[in-house]
């Protein structure tokens, strides 16, 4: 009979392609796989992997055992999930993903106030600009900027993210920014792993490369450079309004919105930890729903003439 742990085995090295790989993501070291891998191949009477040049590839036998693990790994949640979903009082150890930006500035308090109403849960926050999967269990919630949140996961729209354009109030135009002054002035832009983002593709076609003079790779970034003065930048809103220095010199444009999600699996959704921080979470951010989308921000212009700003060229 083949244990559990050899189709792990076999999934852990066909995933990274190595011993090595998969001794690191088993825990174990590289001697030990390769012991292991040996001692499974010869009860089986057949070979598992063969060695190439990018590495161990798997077998037609090696692929069957590969399909079967990942199966048995989802059997193997779920049933996890199941259990963990029973649990009927808020303690023990929560898991929540979101991103840098929304931490920073916006849900640390809220995490704050959770554990000072539930002492006896912990919270585990993982920062990740990628979607982790709370099907596999990458974390138990996800606070998401998102349009399209997964159809297998639950939960609700807390609100809609905002973006306008700010200035450091001594550098902002006397009036109110419009399309025919975008080539005026110089722009904080967005580096290429942001570039898939609406707000980005929104300054792509309105401003000329020349006039995009700071670039960064993080949302968090763009309202230091421009409370910095370096140039305008398009915004969230909630960032902006608790960002010093910074004034809104356009309107928050529409067609950059995104959706802030709080979501969880259907499985675990009972669970008193996730339903209290489901509840809690929900109320604090309805409470800077106005922050979020806008409406606490409105359009300003520094005291300072229209010449100020202008760069030649």
């Amino acid at each position: 009979m083949i244990a559990w742990d050899d189709f792990r085995l076999v999934q852990a090295i066909a995933q990274s392609s190595s011993l090595a790989g998969a001794a690191e993501q088993l825990g174990v070291n590289h001697s030990t796989v390769f012991r292991r891998l040996g001692a499974l191949e010869e009860q089986l009477g057949a070979r598992l992997f063969e060695r190439a040049r990018s590495g161990y590839v798997p077998t037609a036998t090696g692929e069957e055992m590969v399909r079967l693990a990942e199966r048995m790994a989802d059997e193997v949640l779920s049933v996890e999930r199941r259990i963990t979903g029973q649990d009927l009082r808020p303690s023990g150890e929560l898991r929540v993903t979101t991103n840098d930006t929304l931490l920073v500035h916006m849900l640390t308090p809220v995490f704050a106030s959770f554990l000072k109403a539930y002492p006896e849960i912990r919270l585990d926050v993982v920062i990740s600009n990628q979607s982790l999967s709370l099907s596999k269990r990458d974390a138990d919630i996800a606070i998401r900027a998102s349009d399209r949140p997964g159809d297998t996961l639950v939960g609700r729209r807390m609100a809609s993210i905002a973006w306008a354009v700010y200035a450091r109030a001594d550098r902002a135009p006397a009036t109110p920014l419009g399309t025919g002054d975008f080539r005026r002035h110089d722009w904080i832009g967005f580096s290429d792993n942001l570039g898939g983002i609406k707000p980005a593709k929104w300054l792509r076609e309105r401003v000329d490369e020349e006039r995009i003079i700071y670039r960064v790779n993080t949302v968090l970034g763009l309202a230091e450079a421009a409370a910095e003065g370096i140039g305008l930048a398009m915004l969230p809103c909630f960032i902006a309004a608790v960002t010093p220095g910074l004034v809104q010199v356009m309107a928050p444009q529409a067609d950059v919105e995104s959706g802030l999600w709080l979501l969880t699996h259907p499985d675990i959704k009972a669970t008193a930890r996730v339903r209290t921080f489901m509840e809690h979470a929900g109320r604090e951010i309805g409470k800077l729903r106005g922050r979020i989308e806008g409406q606490e921000t409105r359009v300003e212009a520094a005291r300072v003439s229209a010449e100020d700003l202008t760069v030649e060229g």
